[in-house]
């Protein structure tokens, strides 16, 4: 799977936060509700649009970002 495929930023929606394509969902609030405890298929019930796919989108897209990141000490 190919985050890209998935997600992109414009600047013109959410102001430019990474979405899902053809959303207004930001990949920031399900990482945020997944790290809250809140359940895949709960996010799935709230959100007609989202997919499992985009899920994982979101977490491969959290991975490549930290990877380019440096290490916070």
């Amino acid at each position: 799977m190919n985050w890209q495929d998935y997600i992109e930023e414009r600047p013109d929606v959410m102001l430019g936060k990474p979405v899902f394509k053809g959303t207004r969902i930001t990949v920031e609030h399900v990482l945020n509700e997944l790290g809250h405890g809140v359940a895949e298929s709960e996010l799935l019930r709230g959100h007609a649009r989202l997919t499992p796919d985009h899920i994982r989108a979101a977490m491969l897209y959290a991975a490549a970002v930290i990877s380019f990141q440096e290490v916070l000490s």
